[in-house]
């Protein structure tokens, strides 16, 4: 009997490692509010959670991350301009996925955001979202153009053909020409 004492005394410091280990991403996880909290928290810098729905496209390549079904009712939404796009990435990608934002939180038209200027403000496994394709205009909904310009098509030339019934210099008909 003593030996199995000792064999339980020896597993508890392993058994208490391995249960902090795992519990240390929960407890990091704590520390960001869900998007109904944001409101509470304007003017902080602060880590809101959330499950993206959809990724709208807006005026001038304006993206926002849509947490809700009715986005005008959210209290929390995440916007992207066009210019922070080449260094985020791909965010329209985030559709679907539950995403931590870190960031300072504002209010406009009575609703909570965050603006994303760089990835690094997306923690977790969405972070590792593809970049945009090189050809992707933000300002042409839809299409992935780059806008190169590109000079009018010309009608294609047709090469004259010689009338065969006109008259040339002096030569009509019925008439000799003079010697």
């Amino acid at each position: 009997m003593p030996l199995a004492l000792s064999k339980d005394r020896a597993a508890a410091p392993i058994l208490t490692l391995l249960t902090i280990l795992f519990a240390a991403p929960f407890v990091s996880a704590s520390d960001c509010i869900p998007i109904q909290e944001a409101g509470q928290h304007v003017g902080e810098t602060r880590c809101v959670t959330g499950k993206v729905l959809r990724v709208k496209v807006g005026v001038k390549g304006v993206h926002f991350l849509d947490f809700c079904e009715d986005q005008m009712a959210c209290p929390f939404t995440v916007v992207v301009f066009s210019t922070a796009l080449k260094d985020m990435g791909d965010v329209r990608r985030l559709a679907g996925r539950l995403i931590e934002v870190h960031g300072p939180v504002k209010l406009y038209d009575g609703r909570a955001e965050i603006i994303l200027n760089r990835i690094s403000q997306i923690t977790g496994g969405a972070a590792l979202i593809p970049p945009l394709p090189k050809n992707y205009d933000v300002e042409n909904r839809g299409h992935y153009s780059a806008g190169r310009l590109r000079p009018t098509k010309k009608p294609a030339k047709t090469k004259a053909t010689p009338n065969t019934t006109a008259t040339y210099g002096n030569d009509v008909e019925g008439e000799t020409p003079p010697e």
